[in-house]
């Protein structure tokens, strides 16, 4: 992305596809290329934009804000606000909302009107659960019709995925934030992270 700057403000963003005026003068697409040295382009109110990810965060856990330009020191900056950490509770419907009738028909205070990370974060626990179980369920079914044994090591394996299950929920539940929740999923360089996996049927 580029920026035209004149009189010391920015005037208008360019993606570089195509040719720009600039006063009487044309010039075309290549001005964008490298046949144009960043300080030619800089001659004439044409600034390569540099963005500033700084105060950018994992969109999993934060909201961004939109990037906001600027020209000064001689080039243009596109720069994120802070960030704000995403809800890790649910939020509930509030009475006043309820009383001016912007909650669905039916709802209370207890009623979830926009989920936390830590609802979502357990339902794809569950999921997760369900899907690697639902691998071995044909041993449970064939035990049921055929009364033939479940082998140990897949009663085993069915047995400590529900209690990583279990540990993966409560640490969630009791993750004080989102910096917590964010914390727990991050690997460190052998790839680990303190949440752990759920076990794999080896």
């Amino acid at each position: 992305m580029f920026a035209l700057v004149e009189s010391g403000s920015i005037t208008k963003m360019l993606n570089g596809n195509k040719g720009i005026t600039i006063g009487d003068n044309q010039y075309p697409v290549s001005i964008f290329t490298a046949a144009w040295t960043e300080s030619e382009r800089n001659a004439i109110g044409i600034y390569t934009i540099e963005i500033d990810e700084t105060n950018k965060k994992d969109s999993e856990w934060y909201i961004n804000t939109n990037i906001t330009y600027a020209f000064g020191s001689g080039k243009v900056t596109g720069s994120y606000g802070t960030a704000t950490a995403k809800a890790h509770a649910d939020i509930k419907w509030t009475q006043k909302e309820i009383d001016d009738g912007d909650a669905p028909s039916g709802a209370d205070t207890d009623t979830v009107a926009i989920e936390g990370l830590k609802t979502i974060l357990i339902r794809q626990v569950k999921n997760k659960v369900q899907s690697i179980l639902n691998e071995t369920d044909w041993y449970v079914t064939r035990k049921s019709e055929k009364s033939t044994a479940i082998p140990s090591a897949i009663t085993t394996h069915r047995d400590a995925v529900r209690t990583k299950q279990a540990e993966m929920e409560t640490a969630i539940t009791n993750a004080a934030d989102t910096p917590a929740l964010e914390a727990l999923y991050t690997r460190n360089d052998s790839g680990v992270r303190p949440l752990g996996d759920l076990p794999k049927l080896t």
